[in-house]
């Protein structure tokens, strides 16, 4: 056990009045790794005065074992109850979110059964604590080794049959193949039939361990499909990168690009039908680019704030309301500066202040369908597999377009003729 160790378990004994101080100063994996080393009249001292957040937090870096032990310590049924809630809630979100690879992937793929232990524990002490879990649960399980709560690696059975009682399990642990529940879909895929390891650990955003997936059950969920298929069942291709062939980057083009000009003869279709206003209103034609233009740009800089948090797993479809409001009143508010500025140019520009009002009010319009549309597409295409960098363009530019000549044009017609 390091120095550091050492001191903080003796911290946060035999200094109670500071203790609270010290534990939330720590890190959330020493936390941990340091809590579970404290005598059981410490821990429920410290458990009552932890916010349930911060239990459940702490306990969501232990293996299942571990937590139902602490959870045991904590004297209020109703309070246990809330906290075994709020573990198995969040555990089976993140999980349901890293089975999104495959339509008929169930919570059934991700195995529990794994100890999360220290990795200065001795051979001896390890083998005990195995056997505690086989008698509970008839099965041996993994054994995942930490350091300060970060995962270190494996350690085989074998080695806690035959090596020397006294030896630490770090000097056993072996490197084990990872990857976060929040992992990009291609990048699951990728290294479930690429990889030679048996298993994968699946980790959470804060480096702890939410289960492990074995790769021959994941195989035989895609049937032993060759990659290539793989990628098409699960609905996305394989990312393209700068010094791809030619061939290639045509390939994985032209299928949207025709889909852009479809679309685009949507918004054309839309002056179309108002033909007989422009005919009257000939300087409409001078705020068709003007509306698609605030449009398209308002969109992209709600796509670019979404693409930042999906990037960073920070935002999901199921947590998305909270952003798209707010991006939403941003809109109506920035609709109202932009659209102003040009009601007052126009009205002076032309001289009719009720078509400053129009051109105004479908500039509204369009910046508050653009932060919709900037922020829920890439989210949505996101949300089914697709990549949102290289689809979401296509749908944003095409609604923006649309509904904003809408506006313009209908609104025209309405006030104006």
């Amino acid at each position: 056990m390091s120095k550091k160790e050492v001191d903080y378990v003796k911290l946060l004994t035999y200094k109670p009045q500071e203790r609270m101080q010290i534990l939330r100063g720590m890190s959330l994996p020493e936390k941990s790794a340091t809590f579970e080393k404290l005598s059981p009249y410490v821990q429920q001292s410290i458990l009552k005065q932890l916010a349930t957040h911060e239990i459940v937090d702490m306990l969501d870096h232990l293996d299942m074992q571990q937590a139902q032990r602490i959870i045991a310590r904590i004297s209020s049924g109703k309070r246990r109850d809330k906290i075994v809630q709020r573990l198995k809630g969040d555990v089976k979100e993140k999980i349901e979110y890293f089975l999104r690879f495959h339509p008929k992937a169930t919570l059934s793929l991700i195995n529990f059964n794994y100890l999360f232990l220290d990795s200065n524990l001795t051979i001896k002490q390890a083998a005990e604590i195995i056997g505690e879990h086989y008698e509970e649960t008839a099965r041996y399980p993994e054994v995942l080794v930490h350091k300060n709560g970060e995962l270190l690696g494996e350690v085989q059975l074998s080695s806690v049959v035959r090596e020397r009682s006294t030896s630490k399990l770090a000097k056993f642990a072996k490197p084990v193949q990872t990857m976060t529940y929040q992992s990009e879909v291609n990048e699951i895929i990728d290294n479930l039939v690429s990889t030679n390891s048996k298993k994968m650990v699946v980790l959470d955003h804060d480096t702890s361990v939410l289960g492990i997936i074995y790769a021959d059950s994941a195989r035989m969920l895609f049937g032993h499909l060759p990659a290539e298929s793989l990628y098409d069942f699960a609905g996305v291709d394989d990312s393209e990168k700068p010094f791809d062939s030619i061939g290639k980057k045509v390939k994985n083009r032209y299928r949207w690009l025709i889909l852009n000009l479809a679309t685009s003869f949507l918004a054309g279709s839309v002056v179309l039908a108002f033909q007989d206003t422009l005919d009257v209103l000939t300087i409409l034609a001078v705020y068709i680019p003007i509306i698609a233009g605030m449009g398209g740009n308002a969109a992209t800089q709600s796509f670019a704030i979404m693409m930042r948090g999906l990037t960073l797993g920070t935002i999901t479809l199921q947590t998305s309301l909270p952003a798209i409001l707010k991006e939403l009143v941003a809109g109506v508010i920035n609709g109202f500066i932009i659209g102003g500025i040009v009601a007052l140019i126009s009205a002076v520009w032309n001289g009719e202040p009720l078509l400053g009002l129009v051109v105004g009010a479908a500039l509204i319009g369009a910046h508050t369908v653009a932060a919709i549309a900037g922020t829920f597409v890439p989210l949505f295409m996101k949300h089914i597999g697709k990549d949102p960098a290289a689809t979401s363009t296509i749908f944003i530019t095409t609604i923006t377009d649309v509904l904003g000549l809408l506006f313009l044009l209908g609104l025209s017609t309405i006030v104006l003729l």
